[in-house]
């Protein structure tokens, strides 16, 4: 068997989610940053998809996951 590479392409980078939502989130293993608002949900949430090269998805539950494709 020759020598195999094993790479992972597609991979959550970070999770931004309301303060109040705390409970749906953990344990996860991946950075999780916590928002006061929508709205700073919102923008920390593009500040880290354009810092990461990620996209934002909205898991409508008050979650958004950073993804890398």
């Amino acid at each position: 068997m020759g020598n195999r590479e094993v790479e992972i392409d597609k991979f959550i980078l970070a999770v931004v989610v309301e303060e109040g939502q705390r409970d749906r989130v953990g344990g996860c293993g991946t950075p999780v940053f916590y928002a006061e608002n929508q709205e700073e949900q919102d923008k920390i949430a593009t500040y880290l998809a354009r810092i990461t090269s990620g996209v934002i998805h909205d898991l409508e539950n008050g979650v958004y996951i950073i993804v890398r494709h």
